[in-house]
């Protein structure tokens, strides 16, 4: 992924630090904006983004959308739709799923696993990779757009 800003690491020492990144990327992200979440199977993504509902002001459960796709979150002036496409057997999955109607201007658009949705998914704003280092996480943000470009410049992280 070609990015437009020099890429930003940081360590996250435990579930704590991990939650307090996704409410960071919370107040820097605006839509509409999509988000790849890259990193192996319990490599924190789902915790990111519960960080990033409950910066947003989200209180309820947030819930890994790896059996159901995809789980949206109304939070009144835009929506946040959290995908999953790890079970994909097929990018064309991604059409019969009509997921392409979720993307709209109100709408950040959260994507693990993007490449298994092939050409379908939608390019990317910000590239969020998470990965296990020790005990904590490594996280890496990349703008792949002007528009994740102003918001990683938003982006501050003070652990």
């Amino acid at each position: 992924m070609m990015s437009q800003t020099p890429a930003r690491d940081y360590l996250l020492a435990d579930e704590a630090a991990t939650l307090a990144a996704g409410q960071a990327l919370a107040r820097a992200l605006t839509a509409p904006a999509v988000v790849w979440l890259y990193g192996d199977l319990g490599a924190g993504k789902t915790t990111l983004v519960r960080g990033l509902l409950r910066g947003l002001g989200h209180t309820g459960a947030v819930k890994s959308p790896t059996y159901a796709i995809v789980e949206s979150y109304d939070l009144g002036a835009q929506h946040v739709h959290h995908f999953d496409l790890y079970r994909f057997a097929d990018p064309d999955e991604w059409l019969d799923a009509g997921l392409s109607d979720l993307f709209r201007p109100d709408s950040l658009c959260l994507i693990e696993w993007p490449l298994q949705g092939g050409g379908h998914v939608p390019a990317a704003d910000v590239a969020l990779t998470l990965s296990h280092h020790g005990e904590g996480r490594h996280l890496r943000l990349e703008a792949a757009s002007t528009r994740g470009a102003h918001c990683l410049s938003d982006f501050h992280l003070d652990l």
